[in-house]
């Protein structure tokens, strides 16, 4: 029996290579007419958008804030509220 591949994704926050079933993607969508670009977590990791990814803790999101890595890996700056719904997306996340 052949061994399947496993897709690896690196963390925008501690910058480690893990697998991509274990980290959580953060999506920007696509502009629609009048409307900007959002930004969400996408937990499914189905969603539709450019994405980068994190570890399921919020000290990865910490890390990424702090060195702007999202920022980097969406290609767009990202306001502060933003970041305030990612943290408590992420604190949802944990406690589930």
């Amino acid at each position: 029996m052949a061994n399947r591949k496993i897709p690896m994704r690196q963390c925008v926050g501690c910058r480690e290579m893990k697998a991509k079933k274990d980290m959580i993607r953060v999506i920007k969508t696509a502009p629609e007419e009048g409307a900007d670009s959002e930004i969400l977590l996408d937990t499914t990791g189905r969603k539709n958008g450019r994405g980068a990814y994190l570890c399921p803790n919020s000290e990865c999101l910490g890390k990424a804030i702090k060195s702007k890595g999202l920022e980097r890996s969406l290609k767009m700056p990202i306001p502060g509220d933003v970041y305030e719904m990612l943290t408590k997306e992420m604190e949802e996340f944990e406690t589930r």
